[in-house]
């Protein structure tokens, strides 16, 4: 069962050190139906000797009342456990196997190549960071080749192992895979995958799944098992952007408080200071935890508690970033969405909308338009029905703070709910902004102040406080708020009229002009006491001008 090592033998415990600090690699097989899907990952583990011999024994028996080889050995049949996958020879719900090498460990998704299980395929491929796309050497690139095509591409897998199967059917021609190649590449080139590698297989007789095929000499490309355990993908964690949603207050006593969760993206390094969303309250991370003992840094993927040096509010659902980096942070934003239920997708429905550790409920605008995965044509739709693809507006009861998908995974995708069967319905990948403001009516003091969360008023420091004033301008931008610091003396003329305008723009507006203040309840005299940053800022909150 799986590779065999010395250090098994001489030191178990060295060897399930070295066993975990694998890297991951999670992939899957694609494609049209009776491609070989199922086949190539059976001859793929067998040739590999990765099967234990009861299985091997049983998959013999189980052949010749199942199989679709005659009396020869069915690989397929280690993933098609399903009775009614056996009697129909397909694959129709996600088969999961693990196994490893020296180099790696594996997770293998096996999912269905018919179109009523697209749902299927794209929950699969949801985790995967690459994928292996079989196309049948007699038949060449099919709907669904594109259709599964375009959807790995959806869901922003750039590595990509093109398995041209079958190829002892057309007895191992040149001619043959290149042609398929070349029609592959034809649409693929619109899909923006970061690399592609084409590889003549034949799963059945086991030619380059793990070993060199001596009937094709002409094919340069390493067997599929050295592609697998040499691709790299290191370069496609995000350690740019830190995001950690919170998964649980972690309070085992009266000494500590932690907060628990899987890191989507970044790294955090103890004392890096970070502010929590939606609340943007701030702080410094104090110590990392992990079950393994306490780190100095921790990055994607990792489960990890962070303690904080403050004693501020944290729960579940928020997320931890830092200052300087905020995601989006809005109710409003473009997403595809692929719908998984029975009945249809209507706009202005609503429902739940599970993001990260965070649900808020939510409706749909508009579809913008349907995806024809076929041929990528976008057609007008007023719903989206089962296994359809579609770019729609999300509005949400609350913001929720989120990157593009293609920026992050974690903070950028999500799934939908319905609120009574409590049914997973459709999932999401985010786009971005929605660029459909103007249809809103003019944006209203109180949305200003709920999305700032801000006041916005007129404070008079006079022209003697003007590095405080700068000083608290750039204080308050680093805490997400807006402000603006008039100090322009040639403004005085017009400044009541300058500053209403500021005031209807939702912003905070630190005043060193020297003038008569109106009598509005908009502007305010900072107190002459009030010389440091930190006493502005105190006071600023304790007038519950700024949150």
């Amino acid at each position: 069962m799986a590779h065999q090592s010395d250090l098994i033998a001489e030191d178990i415990h060295a060897y399930l050190t070295q066993h975990e600090h694998k890297d991951l690699l999670r992939f899957l097989t694609c494609g049209n139906v009776d491609d070989g899907k199922s086949t190539l990952i059976g001859r793929l583990l067998h040739d590999s000797k990765m099967i234990y011999e009861d299985q091997i024994a049983a998959l013999r028996k189980d052949s010749a009342r199942f199989g679709t080889t005659g009396d020869d050995f069915d690989p397929a049949l280690l993933m098609d456990g399903l009775d009614a996958e056996r009697e129909q020879g397909i694959t129709i719900d996600v088969a999961y196997r693990y196994f490893s090498t020296t180099r790696r460990k594996f997770i293998i998704a096996d999912t269905p190549g018919h179109e009523q299980y697209t749902r299927n395929m794209a929950t699969g491929a949801s985790t995967c960071d690459l994928a292996i796309i079989l196309i049948d050497a007699r038949h060449g690139v099919q709907t669904q080749t594109r259709r599964h095509s375009y959807i790995v591409s959806l869901l922003g897998i750039r590595h990509i192992v093109v398995a041209i199967n079958k190829m002892d059917l057309v007895d191992y021609r040149e001619e043959v895979f290149k042609d398929i190649q070349r029609d592959y590449l034809g649409f693929a080139d619109q899909l923006h995958f970061k690399d592609i590698h084409f590889l003549p297989i034949s799963a059945l007789k086991g030619d380059n799944v793990v070993n060199p095929s001596p009937s094709m000499p002409w094919c340069l490309t390493p067997p599929l098992m050295t592609l697998l355990d040499t691709i790299e993908i290191a370069s496609d964690i995000n350690l740019v952007n830190p995001r950690f949603p919170v998964q649980y207050v972690n309070r085992p006593n009266l000494d500590f408080r932690g907060y628990s969760g899987t890191i989507a993206s970044g790294i955090f390094r103890a004392g890096d200071p970070i502010m929590v969303l939606p609340s943007r309250k701030t702080s410094q991370i104090s110590t990392i935890h992990t079950f393994d003992g306490p780190l100095e840094e921790a990055f994607q993927g990792q489960a990890v508690t962070l303690t904080l040096m403050d004693e501020i509010d944290v729960s579940r659902g928020d997320t931890l970033v830092r200052p300087d980096d905020q995601p989006l942070f809005e109710a409003n934003f473009l997403a595809h969405v692929v719908w998984m239920n029975e009945d249809a997708l209507v706009p202005g429905r609503q429902y739940l909308i599970k993001h990260n550790t965070r649900s808020v409920s939510g409706s749909f605008r508009e579809i913008r338009y349907r995806i024809d995965v076929n041929t990528q044509n976008h057609h007008p739709s007023p719903q989206l029905h089962l296994n359809e693809i579609g770019l729609v507006e999300v509005v949400l009861n609350a913001p929720i703070p989120f990157d593009p998908y293609n920026v992050c995974k974690g903070t950028g995708a999500f799934i939908i709910i319905d609120r009574l069967m409590n049914a997973t319905v459709g999932a999401g990948m985010i786009v971005g902004l929605s660029d459909l403001e103007d249809n809103l009516g003019p944006v209203t003091p109180e949305e200003f102040e709920a999305r700032l969360g801000q006041k916005a008023k007129v404070l008079w420091l006079g022209s003697d406080r003007k590095p405080l004033a700068e000083e608290t301008g750039r204080r308050l931008f680093n805490l997400g708020h807006s402000a603006i610091v008039l100090d322009d003396p040639s403004l005085n003329a017009v400044l009541d009229p300058v500053t209403q305008q500021l005031l209807r723009a939702g912003l905070l507006v630190l005043n060193v002009i020297d003038g008569e203040r109106p009598s509005s309840e908009d502007h305010l005299d900072v107190p002459k006491l009030i010389k440091t940053c930190g006493a502005l800022m105190a006071w600023m909150k304790a007038q519950r001008i700024v949150s």
